[in-house]
């Protein structure tokens, strides 16, 4: 059911800074910027992601792992026959794809992720 590590993010509170340490200090290949909202980078084929936090308060502590999925309806049926529960509806984001979150038994934010058709590995 799950592919694979689709991508890994950090909130922050400061896009800026957040960008300067990783594409910088760090070193990674800035892949894509949506102003102060989402920044992506690849390493080896990876992304590692920023997520901005508009001001508020990140919702967790820590990474959000996001895996993979041919199906993210079938997935959910699955993984709530197992007893997971979601956080909130599925969101789509226009040409990105599908994704749900739930939280692990310690309380770690894990998302689901569908691609668009056609562009899932």
């Amino acid at each position: 059911m799950l592919k694979r590590v689709h991508s890994t993010f950090y909130w922050t509170k400061d896009m800026d800074e957040a960008v300067g340490f990783y594409r910088d200090v760090l070193g990674l290949d800035l892949r894509a910027r949506y102003g102060e909202d989402w920044t992506e980078f690849d390493i080896g084929g990876s992304t590692i992601a920023l997520h901005g936090s508009r001001g508020m308060a990140p919702p967790n502590e820590g990474a959000t792992v996001v895996f993979e999925v041919d199906d993210l309806d079938q997935a959910m049926v699955q993984l709530s026959s197992r007893g997971v529960r979601f956080e909130g509806e599925v969101t789509e984001v226009p040409e990105s794809g599908r994704f749900v979150s739930l939280r692990d038994p310690a309380g770690n934010l894990v998302q689901i992720f569908e691609p668009p058709a056609g562009e899932q590995r």
